[in-house]
């Protein structure tokens, strides 16, 4: 490359870029409001358990999922 075709390419650029700037400065969306925004917020989490948990899923015949399983029985 010749160097006036380096100077062309950074010429190019460097006015690219402006204008890109120019134009994302006009973008309303782009920019941050001035007053702020309010959040709202939740209430604190209590440690305690209001209510029992089901007998129907947790009582003394339940399936324990940390036991291992075999299906089928061994090949000796």
């Amino acid at each position: 490359m010749k160097k006036s075709d380096i100077a062309m390419i950074i010429l190019i650029a460097s006015v690219s870029m402006m204008a890109a700037f120019a134009i994302a400065n006009n973008v309303s969306i782009l920019k941050v409001s001035d007053k702020g925004e309010t959040v709202s917020t939740i209430e604190e989490i209590s440690p305690e358990v209001v209510s029992k948990p089901s007998t129907t899923v947790f009582n003394k015949d339940a399936i324990n999922p940390t036991v291992k399983t075999v299906i089928g029985g061994s090949g000796q």
